[in-house]
């Protein structure tokens, strides 16, 4: 089943209120394998091409922003057990730069959520393809690493259950 509809839809509600209650200034939330309402203050946006792959979502997401936005937290929605803090921690060593790239570990082994300064877009967009998403990307840049470790263990989760 698409994550989104996991727990009735509670990792989607968890996610968004990770974003919004770790300092996020909008939060969007890309759909297509299932199109559902999004937990306020969540806006949808609905990724036409959903079926090539969560490259495609992330891209999508990256070119509906607006242009003058500094960068953007990348979260996922089969993290149920990733809080406010660990987006707060993320967003703080990123200092909203737009040149930053700022992923959260847990004990070490780097994890999501992701912040992706503002310049990295374009070349981000360009590497992204199938269900590849920006890990190539950042494993071959300049990466800050925030420990989270003692929040979350950052496990993605594929049932509601495990």
């Amino acid at each position: 089943m698409p994550k989104v509809l996991a727990a009735e839809g509670l990792w989607l509600e968890n996610a968004v209120r990770a974003l919004d209650l770790g300092g996020c200034d909008e939060v969007f939330v890309a759909l297509g394998a299932a199109i559902v309402a999004v937990p306020p203050p969540a806006r949808p946006l609905v990724v036409e091409r959903w079926a090539l792959g969560v490259g495609e979502s992330l891209r999508a997401s990256l070119t509906q922003l607006a242009p003058d936005v500094a960068g953007a937290v990348i979260h996922l929605v089969d993290l149920p057990d990733v809080d406010h803090r660990v987006v707060a921690a993320v967003l703080a060593a990123s200092r909203r730069r737009s040149d930053a790239l700022v992923r959260a570990t847990y004990a070490a082994r780097p994890g999501h959520p992701v912040f992706l300064g503002a310049n990295h877009f374009g070349r981000v967009s360009q590497r992204l393809t199938g269900d590849v998403g920006a890990g190539p990307y950042l494993a071959e840049n300049t990466v800050t690493y925030v420990e989270c470790g003692q929040w979350a263990s950052g496990e993605d989760q594929d049932t509601p259950t495990a």
